[in-house]
C-alpha cells in the first residue's frame, strides 16, 4: 500500500473519483458540518408554494443545462462559492504511485458531498444543488464557465452527513447517487413547485445526463454512503446503523432506519395525495406489504443489545456498525479470488470489510468474507474507494479523531487527510487518455475484463453519440458481439455500450429475449422499455 496523497496536499477527502486518464479528482470538505449561509430565496424551495397539481409524468424531466434558467443568478453565485471547500486533480506523471502533479480545479464551494467526471465536465453535489461544471482544459483542468443548477432542494439543514453522495456511473448510462433518512429533500429543477418535486429522504437515486431526468431508484435504508454495480450490472449499497448488506432493486422498498416510506414517482404522489404529511409535506406510501430486510447473512457488530451498544465493542466481528465506500472489484490485477467481492469502508474499526455476494433464488445473500485490510488506526475514516486502469485500488481516508456527525464546526480535525493506493505484485501505472481513442479503439474496451476500462469507454461513447453519433461500423461490431459473443459478461457489456449509444431495435429485442442467460433477458426487457 502506497501513501498516493497526504496532508498538507489534502486534507478532509469527502467524495472523489477518477477521469479518464486516471487522474483522481477530490473533494475537499472543510465547509461540513455545516453550510454557509443560505441558498437565496428563489432558490430555496418552499414545499407549501406552487400546488398547481401540473406534471403526472413518472420521473421528473428536467430543461437542459445549457438553456438559461439553469444558470445561476449573481446572488446564487455568490452562495455557491461562499464555503471552503475545493475539488483538488492529483496525478501520478512519473509511475511510483504518489502524485507529482496536483490542480486545484475549484475553490470556496459550500458542503460539497458528491463528484464525478463525464460528458465535458464535472457533476458536483453541494445541498441545496446538484450542478455541472463545464471544464475547459483537461491537460491543466479548470472550469470553462459558472457553474449550471441542474437540481435543487436537497437538505442542507438536518443531517449533512446524509446528503447526496457517491456518484456513479451505472451501466445504463444514468448518475446514480445516494442519500440518506434523515435528511429529508424535495428535489427538482430549479423553480420548480410542490407538483413537480420528487420526495426523496433515503436510498438510491439517478440522473440521466442528456435526457435530464431524475428517479428514485430504490427507497429506504439509513444513509447510505457507497454504492457500486456488479459484472451482472447489478447495484449494490452499504448502510449504517441497520444491517449494512444491500442488494438495491430498482423499484424496492427496503428496510428503513425511521421514518414512514414515501410515494416514489409522480404518478404515485397523485394517487396518495391524501396521505401528504400536511406538516412536512412528505408524500406518505401507506401501502407497504413489508420491507425487503437485509440481503447479508450477517453483521459487523457485536452481541445483541444493537448497533450502538456495539461501539467499540465490535473487533472480532468486523469493527462496527458503521459504514461507508463499497467498491465492486472488478479489476484484472488483484488475485482473481477477489473479483466480485464486496469491499467496504468500516469507520469505527478503521479497515475494510470484505463481503462475498452470492446469487439465491431471485436475489443475493451477502456473506461474511475475511476482513482485507486493517489500518490499526483509530483516526482513520475511509470514505470510498476505487479500481483505475491498472486494477489497483485507491481509497480516500477522512482520517479525524472525532468518528460521529454532530453540527459543532469546531468538532473535526482539518488538518488531515489521505489517499493511499493499493497495488498488487508491482502492478504498473498505465498511462491512458481514454477520450483521445477512436470509436473502434473504445469499441475494443467494451469487452475489457477490467471494467474501469469498459465502463469509461462506453461512458465516452455514450457522449459520442449523444454529440454528433457514432460510426455505423461501430454499431453493427456491437450487434455481432451480441449475437455471436459466448462470454455471458461481454454479451453483456456490449448490450450496454448498445443502449446507450443508440438504444435497442426491435430484432435486437426479440433476440435477446430468446437468450438462455437470464442478464441478458432481464436488461434487453428494462431497455426496451427505457428506449
Amino acid at each position: 500500500m502506497h501513501v498516493f496523497a497526504a496532508e498538507p496536499d489534502v486534507k478532509q477527502p469527502i467524495a472523489f473519483c477518477l477521469d479518464d486518464r486516471g487522474r483522481v479528482w477530490v473533494a475537499e470538505g472543510y465547509t461540513y458540518p455545516r453550510r454557509h449561509g443560505s441558498p437565496p430565496r428563489s432558490a430555496a424551495f418552499q414545499s407549501r408554494s406552487g400546488q398547481d397539481g401540473t406534471g403526472a409524468s413518472d420521473a421528473l424531466r428536467v430543461e437542459n443545462p445549457a438553456l438559461p434558467n439553469a444558470q445561476p443568478t449573481p446572488e446564487q453565485l455568490k452562495d455557491i462559492f461562499s464555503g471552503e471547500d475545493r475539488i483538488l486533480v492529483f496525478e501520478d506523471t512519473d509511475g511510483d504511485h504518489k502524485f507529482d502533479k496536483r490542480t486545484v480545479f475549484m475553490e470556496h464551494l459550500n458542503l460539497v458531498s458528491g463528484l464525478q467526471v463525464g460528458f465535458g465536465g464535472v457533476w458536483i453535489g453541494a445541498a441545496p444543488y446538484l450542478m455541472f461544471m463545464p471544464v475547459a482544459d483537461w491537460d491543466n483542468p479548470k472550469p470553462g464557465s459558472d457553474p449550471q443548477i441542474l437540481l435543487d432542494g436537497w437538505n442542507f439543514t438536518a443531517d449533512t452527513h446524509e446528503v447526496l453522495n457517491t456518484f456513479t456511473w451505472g451501466p445504463d448510462g444514468w448518475l446514480y447517487g445516494c442519500h440518506g433518512v434523515f435528511c429529508p429533500s424535495h428535489v427538482g429543477k430549479p423553480g420548480a413547485p410542490e407538483s413537480e418535486r420528487q420526495w426523496m429522504d433515503a436510498g438510491v437515486w439517478r440522473y440521466h445526463p442528456t435526457k435530464r431526468l431524475f428517479e428514485v431508484f430504490t427507497e429506504g435504508g439509513s444513509n447510505p454512503w457507497g454504492i457500486d454495480f456488479d459484472e451482472h450490472g447489478q447495484l449494490f449499497a452499504e448502510m449504517c446503523v441497520i444491517p449494512h448488506f444491500w442488494h438495491m432493486i430498482q423499484g424496492a422498498r427496503i428496510e428503513r432506519q425511521g421514518g414512514e416510506h414515501f410515494s416514489i414517482n409522480r404518478d404515485e404522489t397523485l394517487r396518495n395525495e391524501q396521505y401528504r404529511d400536511p406538516r412536512s409535506r412528505k408524500p406518505v406510501f401507506p401501502f407497504v406489504y413489508e420491507d425487503i430486510k437485509q440481503h447479508g447473512d450477517h453483521v459487523h457488530w457485536s452481541g445483541s443489545k444493537g448497533p450502538h451498544a456495539a461501539n467499540a465493542r465490535s473487533d472480532a466481528a468486523g469493527g462496527g456498525h458503521a459504514h461507508a465506500g463499497v467498491m465492486c472489484y472488478l479489476g484484472n490485477s488483484w488475485p482473481t479470488e477477489y473479483r466480485g467481492k464486496l469491499f467496504l469502508g468500516n469507520i469505527h474499526g478503521q479497515r475494510l470489510n470484505m463481503d462475498i455476494p452470492e446469487r439465491i433464488g431471485s436475489g443475493f445473500v451477502g456473506h461474511d468474507g475475511e476482513d482485507f485490510l486493517n489500518f490499526n488506526d483509530t483516526l482513520s475514516q475511509t470514505l470510498n474507494q476505487l479500481y483505475d486502469q491498472d486494477g489497483s485500488v485507491y481509497v480516500i481516508d477522512w482520517y479525524d479523531k472525532n468518528q460521529c456527525h454532530h453540527t459543532r464546526e469546531d468538532g473535526h480535525d482539518r488538518s488531515n487527510g489521505r489517499i493511499y493506493k493499493i497495488v498488487y505484485n508491482n502492478q504498473k501505472t498505465t498511462p491512458q487518455d481514454l477520450a483521445r481513442l477512436s470509436d473502434e479503439e473504445l469499441m475494443k474496451l467494451v469487452l475489457s475484463k477490467n471494467e474501469f476500462l469498459s465502463r469509461h469507454a462506453r461512458r465516452i461513447m455514450q457522449e459520442r453519440a449523444t454529440e454528433h453519433g457514432l460510426q455505423s461500423a461501430s454499431l453493427d461490431t456491437l450487434r455481432k458481439i451480441l449475437r455471436e459473443e459466448t462470454d455471458a459478461a461481454a454479451k453483456l457489456r456490449a448490450l450496454w455500450a448498445l443502449h446507450v449509444t443508440t438504444g435497442l431495435d426491435a430484432r435486437t429485442v426479440i433476440e435477446n429475449l430468446k437468450s438462455p442467460d437470464e442478464w441478458i433477458r432481464a436488461w434487453t426487457i428494462q431497455f426496451a422499455f427505457e428506449s
